[in-house]
């Protein structure tokens, strides 16, 4: 067999097999994934080489699939790792196991499915081509190192400034002589002071082009080394783009119904982005369709700390990344029964909890529940700015003044009319809108504890909407917290945020530099659970004070 399949613990073999596959972008992860996971990790901590590696933080993944039934070999007896006919499985579940990107500097290891393309095969295409244009840099880099101008052109320099002192000083001289002449003074002398400027302007041309002239014939081995360093640059650039086009055509993905399409397929018209198809999704799933393992359910989970850039947490299971992966998974899950997205079947009964607080035809304080969206989405989704829309037809203008995570609840202020949207956008911009938050973290912490979080923040482009931490060209983001209680071994605390960045509460709380503590049910930066137990709890503006008593 192509891929080393691992049967799972007996003691976890009877548990019932999904109904359907994983819906890879939002998902609370199988039993068995998770006894998988158990397994995967069990088996790197036995491998004290990539201890260090693994310590700064790595991706890695399950797939389940029903055990295959060993075949007889040539001579009859039983060969455990060939691959059964398409579609035969035998009794018993097995899993796949993949890790993102490289492990030790390897693609492939034993235990793990290998690459969708193995870009570092030895005697690759890549690798040559890659040796070709690593050997063009070396190249451009020693032209350049050997770029000297000609010394003519600092005695060019200084002799041309001394011609051009020269004729400032017989300008002033000029200039003295003309003021010092009567007015009845015989013109001739003013045609000879003319003569005379021309002639020095006239020289320093000459001068400058005979200069110039040397230096050009001094620096004409430089030229030929600059022609062919942009030469080299030109064909590195080309052999660049050729390489990344032809390597995007190597990663050919299969699906269930055995069509398969190259990433530039997958992603028209635009170009896909660098590490598409390393993730451990697509790994899992390729390796599965090629040896016809039927895929089960699909889990994915962090091993090591968290990057200082991001929040990914040790023995977490994290979604699929939108940005990479759901143009590939997209077409890999044709022919699977797929769950629905949770998001989607929960949207009905959400709409029935979006409660309005206080109304007076201007403004609308409404109660967002968790999981509703703010404003119109991708999905058409419901959400707060088409229901409001709905519910108060005469509004005018934009409605929206600001958001909530769709996973937060809480207050909203909703302006219903244009005049009110503009001024509770300058209450904003001015800070005197103040929101609190109650949010519900994973650990206890000293009640009372309080103090102020200052991690600038950005937009995760790989892997929106996640945010990142970036202090140098993230957006300033502050939040004050204090620690009101414990309960049941988690803290209650209240959170004021003084700026409003995206998921700023939530990376503040889980990020190691922050809290270091996720809020409960935070399926991007913690663990999933039930909800988001964020709650947008009391918002304060021109002397009135909405609350939400809503307990977490």
């Amino acid at each position: 067999m192509a891929v080393t399949v691992h049967p799972l613990p007996l003691r976890v073999q009877t548990t019932n097999v999904p109904k359907q596959f994983t819906y890879p972008f939002c998902y609370e992860p199988h039993p068995l994934c998770i006894a998988a996971a158990n397994e995967v990790r069990r088996y790197i901590s036995q491998h004290d080489e990539w201890h260090d590696e693994l310590r700064k933080g790595k991706m890695f993944g399950v797939l389940i699939v029903p055990s295959p039934i060993p075949c007889p070999d040539e001579k009859g007896s039983s060969a455990s790792e060939s691959l059964p006919p398409r579609g035969k499985v035998g009794g018993g579940l097995s899993f796949l196991a993949a890790f993102s990107g490289t492990l030790d500097g390897k693609t492939r290891h034993e235990y793990f499915v290998p690459p969708v393309f193995d870009l570092m095969a030895p005697g690759c295409y890549f690798q040559r081509e890659e040796a070709a244009i690593s050997d063009i840099n070396r190249q451009i880099t020693l032209l350049e190192s050997s770029f000297r101008t000609s010394p003519l052109r600092k005695e060019m320099d200084e002799a041309l400034a001394a011609y051009r002192l020269f004729m400032q000083q017989s300008k002033a001289k000029r200039d003295a002589l003309r003021q010092n002449s009567s007015s009845s003074a015989d013109d001739g002398t003013e045609l000879l002071l003319i003569r005379e400027s021309q002639h020095q302007k006239a020289e320093y041309r000459r001068l400058k082009q005979n200069w110039e002239r040397r230096v050009l014939e001094d620096e004409a081995p430089l030229r030929a080394k600059q022609e062919e360093a942009s030469r080299l640059q030109r064909e590195r650039q080309e052999r660049s783009q050729a390489l990344q086009q032809w390597l995007f055509r190597q990663f050919r993905f299969l699906n269930a119904l055995g069509e398969e399409k190259a990433l530039p397929e997958l992603f028209a018209p635009a170009v896909p982005p660098a590490g598409a198809g390393e993730c451990c999704a697509p790994r899992l799933l390729q390796a599965a369709y090629r040896e016809g393992l039927q895929p089960l359910c699909m889990a994915e989970f962090w091993v090591g700390e968290s990057p200082t850039d991001e929040v990914r947490l040790d023995g977490h299971y994290y979604p699929a990344c939108r940005s990479k992966c759901l143009p590939i998974l997209r077409h890999m899950l044709r022919g699977l029964d797929v769950e629905p997205n949770p998001l989607l079947a929960r949207q009905e009964a959400l709409l029935a909890r979006l409660q309005i607080v206080y109304e007076d035809g201007e403004l609308a304080v409404v109660s967002k529940p968790a999981g509703m969206l703010s404003v119109p989405g991708k999905d058409g989704l419901p959400n707060v700015q088409e229901t409001i829309r709905n519910a108060f037809p005469s509004a005018a203008g934009p409605l929206i003044v600001h958001r909530l995570d769709m996973d937060t609840s809480g207050l909203m202020l909703v302006a219903l009319t244009e005049e009110k949207y503009h001024e509770l956008q300058e209450l904003f911009l001015r800070r005197r809108i103040h929101k609190v938050y109650h949010a519900l973290l994973e650990r206890e912490m000293p009640v009372g504890q309080e103090g102020d979080i200052d991690l600038p923040l950005r937009p995760d482009f790989d892997d929106r909407p996640r945010q990142m931490v970036d202090r140098q060209h993230g957006k300033p983001a502050q939040t004050h917290y204090k620690v009101l209680k414990n309960r049941d071994g988690h803290a209650l605390i209240e959170l004021r945020p003084i700026t409003g960045r995206t998921h700023q509460l939530r990376v503040h709380c889980a990020h190691p530099l922050g809290l270091g503590n996720p809020i409960v049910g935070d399926r991007l930066y913690g663990k999933p659970a039930e909800r988001l137990m964020l709650h947008a709890f009391a918002i304060t503006f021109e002397g009135q004070t909405f609350t939400d008593n809503y307990e977490l």
